[in-house]
């Protein structure tokens, strides 16, 4: 069986072979390519002799020292295999001489037919595949963008120096009459109901519970509290639509519910002593500290939000003739994620669990779009993804988890996550060297805004 997976391994280091390309044929349509090459029997033979003797370098038979196993031995057990790699060879070493000449770069690995080739005979091959286009000239001088800008609220250092306090708080057990408020723990247990049926991991005892927190559902800690400690009740809530376990979307449901014991959490003190534990000589070194992280955090906020409307307009700006394989992959891709997301469905969540494969060819096609873009205009411009680029990335992403080591091994154990991570750093950098050359106006908009809009992109 022929592998072209290393195809672009190949193109790109440059290997060559001895001969003149031998395709003879082709077949052009926009992007799409299909050339037709013949590998003469010969030249097949003399290919897989030189694979033969590497292969004898290591090779143990009986009767043989290792490294002095004759060629005609070889080939009476190996020459059908060695044949097959050399005739992928030959022809890698054809589509890279062709692609050299035309000036063409490979989209993906080619679709090879080799027709009804017997062995001992020439090989007629047909190679398909679609190329990269040329990016057009892009005038970036032409396009405006919003650059959003905010004022720090000293409000929000308050409020982040009070969750410096709660995170540093002790909760302390209430007497049985203290009724549960907003901001206490509830220590629980539960089990939820569908109607007369418990649901799966709907159920919990001693669970420590932040009432006001959000972390369950909505609705479910507002009926705990102005209880006490010792109360049983019914808590009647409903999950939401968008809820990931598809079996309880929309669904009203009741838990029932006993209260162990309330605790109250008791803040410390605002004051050095507290700046000092946390790595501040004084409070208002360390209000200082919160309001640069605030002020990067909202220029962080704004630059995300450049960026996202610069993609909205290279999307609708930039005409580009797009690979049929490039977006094929990604709306496969968009399949097979749609497919694992409802794989527990079983068509009872409407029309949510169907695929809309025109919406989606459209969203696969401005991805496809966008990469192209960002990855020549980048690879024109310099941009580059350096080792610190990477190794920041990590460790953002690291400090997370509980357990950063975890992220390490990840990526130490994945080349391919790491290669895609190295992916979007360079479509960021790229967009981000994009924004100095386009024209930027001021808004002024409160941090609220700045922040739903970024986040909602």
């Amino acid at each position: 069986m022929l592998n072209f997976e290393k195809i672009r391994v190949y193109l790109f280091a440059q290997i060559y072979y001895k001969g003149k390309t031998m395709i003879k044929k082709e077949k052009i349509k926009d992007l799409h390519y299909s050339v037709t090459g013949i590998l003469t029997a010969d030249e097949i033979q003399s290919a897989a002799d030189e694979i033969l003797q590497k292969y004898g370098a290591d090779i143990k038979m009986p009767g043989f020292r290792k490294g002095h196993v004759p060629l005609t031995v070889l080939r009476q057990k190996y020459n059908a295999s060695a044949m097959g790699e050399a005739i992928d060879k030959l022809m890698n070493s054809d589509i890279e001489k062709y692609a050299a000449d035309k000036k063409i770069r490979l989209a993906g690995a080619p679709h090879a037919d080799l027709g009804k080739w017997e062995i001992g005979k020439d090989a007629e091959y047909t190679l398909d595949f679609d190329i990269l286009p040329t990016l057009p000239e892009i005038d970036l001088e032409k396009f405006t963008v919003t650059k959003k800008v905010t004022k720090l609220d000293e409000s929000e250092v308050e409020k982040a120096l009070e969750n410096l306090r709660r995170a540093r708080s002790t909760a302390e057990k209430q007497p049985a009459d203290y009724v549960a408020k907003q901001g206490d723990t509830a220590v629980i247990d539960f089990t939820g109901f569908i109607g007369k049926d418990a649901f799966p991991g709907g159920a919990g005892e001693k669970h420590h519970l932040v009432l006001g927190s959000g972390a369950f559902i909505p609705g479910f800690e507002d009926q705990v509290i102005g209880h006490k400690s010792g109360d049983e009740f019914d808590v009647n809530v409903k999950f939401p639509k968008d809820y990931h376990a598809e079996n309880l979307a929309g669904k009203a449901a009741r838990f029932a519910v006993k209260v162990h014991e309330v605790r109250k959490h008791i803040l410390p003190e605002l004051n050095d002593d507290l700046a000092k534990e946390i790595g501040f000589e004084t409070v208002e070194k360390l209000r200082e500290h919160i309001r640069e992280i605030l002020n990067n955090q909202y220029a962080d906020a704004a630059q995300q939000e450049m960026r996202n409307e610069l993609l909205d307009i290279l999307a609708d700006k930039v005409k580009l003739n797009l690979p049929d394989v490039l977006v094929d992959q990604e709306l496969q891709m968009a399949k097979n994620e749609h497919e694992h997301h409802h794989a527990h469905c079983d068509g009872k969540c409407g029309d949510e669990c169907k695929f809309d494969e025109k919406k989606e060819r459209k969203d696969a096609e401005r991805r496809v779009k966008l990469g192209l873009t960002l990855a020549e205009w980048g690879t024109k411009n310099k941009v580059e993804v350096s080792r610190d680029d990477l190794q920041q990335a990590i460790w953002a992403e690291a400090a997370r988890y509980p357990d950063p080591k975890q992220i390490f091994e990840f990526y130490n154990k994945n080349p391919n996550a790491l290669t895609m991570l190295r992916g979007m750093i360079f479509e960021r950098k790229a967009l981000d060297a994009m924004l100095t050359h386009v024209k930027q106006k001021e808004k002024s908009v409160k941090p609220t805004e700045l922040f739903e809009q970024a986040t909602a992109k």
